[in-house]
């Protein structure tokens, strides 16, 4: 990636005090949020059958399959996308089978590990996912100003170093939706690919776990008391979301520009290639500065009307953390 683009900080002082904050006792991991993402799936099934893996001293550690009617079909959903319907309509809605069956299981779900926003719901919640988009190990954080979270992505990412493991804020008044993982007190999204829908890669399969092993590893250091000083992470901001080009109809056009495509993370300059016409015409980034696109033509995005998602890159300031 370039380098040229200025870097802001954002979030407390690096100097400030360290935050003391509560345990994280409770723990849980979830797969088959998206029925046809494999490798949260397969990792899931087999902690059930043998958890010996992520059993880690002074946290209770639950795996879980999210949405399982999706998992036995190998769909992504079944009436509809269980990762955007934990709202509070969704989740404060009475009623029964008239529901569609992701709103009835993300009720379900919330009485189990929540209720969402509340003192009693779970404290962390890892959420795993694959995409076919060439977007490698990726981490999403939910907000800013959430410093454990902050901590355990940097702790992530020095442990796999060499390999790279970025940091996707999905912190925007108008683009965030409503996961999953939002029950907990600190959600944690993971995205691993390329992988397609309905596929397992060994490779991907493997880094999911090796990364899941160290944030439960952060976890365990930091409920034995072990203090975490002050840090800076480099994270890509969700921007933008951009629609493939389409006719008066609503059909696509055009396709991603064989010079975007693969090229997650990569700068995207203004006049840059972004697609290409069926007829061959290219069509160019016309915004007003560099960023950064990921979720570069995801399969299960066309049916939302997206090609990829534009991030800005920051660096994030996270205060030292303790146990209370």
């Amino acid at each position: 990636m370039g380098q040229s683009e200025p870097r802001s900080v954002s979030g407390m002082s690096l100097h400030g005090s360290t935050a003391r904050l509560s345990e994280a006792r409770r723990v849980a991991i979830f797969g088959g949020t998206h029925g046809n993402e494999m490798s949260g799936v397969a990792l899931v099934n087999l902690w059930i059958k043998n958890g010996a893996d992520i059993q880690r001293r002074g946290a209770d550690i639950k795996p879980f399959i999210t949405n399982p009617k999706a998992v036995e079909k190998c769909v992504r959903y079944v009436d509809t996308d269980l990762n955007r319907a934990f709202t509070h309509e969704n989740l404060s809605a009475s009623g029964g089978d008239e529901f569609p069956y992701e709103v009835r299981r993300a009720q379900e779900i919330n009485r189990m590990f929540g209720p969402k926003g509340s003192p009693e719901a779970y404290d962390v919640i890892f959420d795993l996912h694959n995409t076919t988009s060439n977007m490698g190990c990726t981490l999403i954080l939910e907000s800013s100003k959430d410093h454990f979270n902050l901590q355990m992505m940097n702790y992530i990412k020095k442990a796999i170093s060499p390999a790279s493991c970025l940091v996707l804020l999905n912190e925007h008044p108008l683009l965030k939706y409503s996961t999953s993982r939002s029950v907990a007190k600190h959600p944690v999204g993971l995205e691993v690919g390329p992988q397609p829908q309905g596929v397992l890669r060994s490779n991907i399969f493997e880094a999911m776990r090796v990364i899941l092993k160290h944030a439960l590893d952060f976890i365990e250091l930091f409920n034995e008391g072990m203090e975490f000083p002050p840090c800076t992470v480099e994270v890509f901001r969700v921007s933008e979301r951009i629609d493939y080009p389409r006719d008066a109809n609503g059909n696509i056009i055009a396709m991603v520009h064989p010079n975007l495509q693969d090229c997650d993370w990569e700068p995207l300059n203004p006049g840059d290639p972004m697609f290409q016409t069926f007829d061959g015409k290219t069509i160019p980034y016309q915004g007003s500065c560099t960023v950064y696109p990921t979720f570069i033509n995801e399969a299960a995005y066309y049916e939302k009307q997206q090609a990829f998602m534009t991030t800005r890159r920051e660096t994030l300031a996270a205060s030292g953390i303790r146990k209370a």
